[in-house]
């Protein structure tokens, strides 16, 4: 994007707002097809970092692909121009093959590694991001802090809390006036009772979550606990994988898989999503097998969990009981591994969807 573009934001603030299906409610039990009543199913961007799609891209890979939704994380990064004639040709795009876009802001936490400059204040990247939000219908704009490794740095998670919080009750008004709200997403480094903070603290009528079941684990949750108290009824927004997680010397070890390959429910979550969060999507967002240590059994990992009971992480402890390890996938020698990584994305993602639509009947196309 071209830093000329940034003052070309003013102008979209006057394209409607697009309207997409409505999603009606349906009571569901447990572990049954949703029938009538179906969740969308997307793509996250993330799942197909490899081929680095921009925007216009992406919703042409999601016509191709039957899908119902995009969620772009960073539109900094992700769109091509931020001039009126290209973003209505995105959202005319998306809106004639019944698409809706969800955006995205990156950190707004200026205090945290993840945070990328480009505008001069957070407040001015919220204010560009509604109204993009406002030209291509999406009703949200997804907010984060940045990595696990922010727990550990000076201050902790209150100083990222507290920023989040400042900038996003900051452009309160324009929120309201354009009708986004924020969607805080417990990217790697926030548990359930933090992001319910935000949510609650920044203004339940502009601000709820952005919900990544696996990232749940990677903070000693069990995803599905999490979901049965106050974050069921915020989420606003989804990205999804599905995970296998064990015990091992030093606590536990977390690997991310296609959707169905893992310890998570998915026939359950897309029925409480149905019942709980009509209209949200399901957005992929794979990121292939690699391991990640979770070294609860290390003195030095609680550094970054001071206040944190033990009695907090009892599902979790559970659950590392039902995993085991996965192989991870690495190109053939003698292969081209760039070809290799884009192909399997590719697959990882097919395949999700594919158990999506098959086993628990999402998806609003055939």
């Amino acid at each position: 994007m071209k830093r000329r573009d940034f003052s070309k934001m003013a102008g979209l603030g006057v394209l409607a707002m697009h309207s997409f299906p409505t999603i009606t409610t349906a009571m569901l039990s447990k572990n049954e097809p949703i029938g009538s009543s179906k969740v969308p199913i997307g793509v996250c961007n993330h799942s197909l970092r490899g081929m680095n799609l921009k925007a216009k891209q992406l919703v042409e890979y999601a016509i191709e692909h039957k899908l119902d939704s995009v969620l772009v994380n960073d539109f900094f990064t992700s769109f091509e121009s931020l001039e009126s004639e290209y973003i209505t040709e995105v959202s005319n795009l998306a809106r004639a093959h019944d698409i809706s876009i969800y955006i995205g802001a990156f950190s707004i936490s200026k205090t945290a590694l993840m945070y990328r400059e480009g505008y001069e204040s957070a407040e001015a990247r919220l204010l560009a991001a509604i109204r993009l939000a406002t030209a291509v219908g999406s009703p949200i704009v997804a907010t984060r802090i940045g990595y696990l490794s922010e727990r550990y740095r000076e201050g902790g998670m209150e100083v990222h809390i507290k920023e989040v919080i400042r900038v996003q009750k900051a452009v309160r008004g324009p929120a309201l006036d354009a009708g986004i709200k924020f969607a805080i997403e417990n990217h790697e480094e926030l548990r359930t009772e933090e992001l319910l903070r935000i949510i609650y603290e920044t203004g339940t009528d502009i601000c709820g979550a952005l919900l990544d079941p696996a990232n749940a684990v990677g903070v000693m949750e069990d995803p599905i606990r999490a979901l049965h108290g106050e974050l069921g009824k915020h989420i606003l927004c989804t990205s999804a994988r599905d995970y296998m997680v064990y015990e091992t010397e030093e606590g536990a070890t977390m690997q991310c898989t296609t959707i169905g390959n893992g310890l998570m429910d998915y026939k359950y979550y897309t029925n409480f999503l149905a019942e709980n969060c009509p209209g949200v999507p399901i957005h992929v967002e794979t990121v292939g097998s690699r391991k990640k240590s979770i070294p609860f059994l290390q003195p030095e990992f609680w550094k970054g969990f001071p206040d944190l009971p033990a009695t907090a992480i009892v599902d979790f402890l559970k659950l590392i009981r039902l995993g085991h390890p996965l192989k991870i996938s690495e190109a053939p020698a003698g292969t081209d591994k760039k070809k290799f990584e884009i192909e399997q994305q590719q697959s990882e993602l097919q395949k999700s969807v594919d158990y999506l639509r098959r086993e628990c009947g999402a998806g609003l196309k055939s």
